[in-house]
């Protein structure tokens, strides 16, 4: 009987020790949702702007261009060229919670594994897998904030320009 105790016991803590990578997934799994948002978001108005310069260009072939024609030309192109740059920022920051939540779903295993085979020696595996998922959500985080700062810039560069 203190087998089967001593077994349950031990199931329950691989169990508890297996949830906080589960829970971290979890948690990249909602970034990962909101940054891919943004993701759509920018590259809509990219393809926004691209049609309004052809057609601003299209417009300027037929006849003479205006100052406002030439102005808002001028303002579509320094968007795209700072929203590609965004849309750099958003994809290295997928990049780095879709990398995170592998790390935390191998550290996941490892453990799984540690545990059902007894291997001690994986503990230095798993403790690092996780940390660098750590460090990957991190850098993911740091990313979108860096990408949040680059889209205010844009917006204020577009009403400057508007003035």
């Amino acid at each position: 009987m203190d087998i089967f105790k001593e077994l349950t016991l031990n199931a329950v803590q691989i169990i508890q020790l297996m949830v906080a990578p589960a829970v971290m997934i979890s948690a990249c799994g909602l970034l990962l949702l909101g940054i891919n948002n943004k993701y759509s978001l920018v590259v809509n108005r990219i393809r926004l702007l691209n049609e309004e310069k052809r057609r601003i260009m299209l417009k300027i072939g037929e006849q003479n261009s205006t100052t406002d024609e030439n102005v808002r030309l001028e303002s579509t192109s320094v968007q795209i060229s700072a929203l590609v740059f965004r849309a750099k920022l958003v994809r290295n920051a997928v990049l780095s919670y879709t990398s995170a939540v592998a790390l935390f779903i191998l550290s996941s295993l490892l453990l799984g594994i540690s545990s059902f085979l007894s291997i001690g020696k994986l503990n230095f595996f798993i403790l690092s897998a996780f940390l660098l998922g750590m460090i990957f959500v991190l850098t993911g985080v740091i990313y979108a904030g860096f990408e949040t700062k680059k889209g205010y810039d844009i917006i204020a560069y577009e009403v400057k320009a508007h003035e």
